[in-house]
């Protein structure tokens, strides 16, 4: 399909959010280190978790739609991290890159001359690149939430 496609436009847009909600980036923007690994009372997981959980299943969308020899992780300890907080700012400062890396490889899957959005993969059962961005955003929207949740229980949000 070509790169002027409206529906590819939209898809795009959808994907970096920002229309109905926070963006990703905003959402994560400034997050003081020491609150990256905080777990508030009565919450299950900090933000790093959430950043990580976002992290592994975009990437997990991405190689399944890329390649049918891609095997998923077990589900659900596969897809969220035992450590609370990030080792250091190098490992937050990758994960935020790999999450911006991966959605920019997903959107050239998109964007390809020859890019079917609703031919079903040959591998999985009935998966096609219209489902996997809008689940991609789908996911990453509702985590965003609640990293904004978690950024206001911890009083680092506007």
């Amino acid at each position: 399909m070509p790169k002027s496609n409206p529906l590819i436009v939209a898809l795009k847009e959808l994907l970096h959010g920002g229309h109905a909600h926070v963006t990703f980036e905003d959402a994560v923007k400034d997050l003081p280190p020491d609150l990256q690994g905080v777990v508030p009372p009565g919450m299950p997981y900090s933000i790093w978790q959430l950043v990580e959980h976002i992290r592994i299943t975009q990437w997990d969308i991405l190689e399944f739609s890329r390649s049918e020899k891609h095997v998923s992780p077990e589900w659900p300890s596969g897809y969220w991290p035992k450590e609370k907080a990030p080792a250091d700012a190098a490992a937050w400062k990758h994960s935020l890159g790999q999450i911006h890396r991966d959605l920019k490889a997903f959107i050239a899957l998109l964007e390809q001359p020859d890019a079917d959005l609703y031919a079903p993969f040959p591998w999985g059962n009935g998966q096609h690149l219209l489902r996997e961005a809008m689940l991609i955003a789908d996911h990453t929207s509702y985590h965003t939430g609640e990293i904004i949740v978690l950024r206001r229980m911890l009083h680092a949000w506007e």
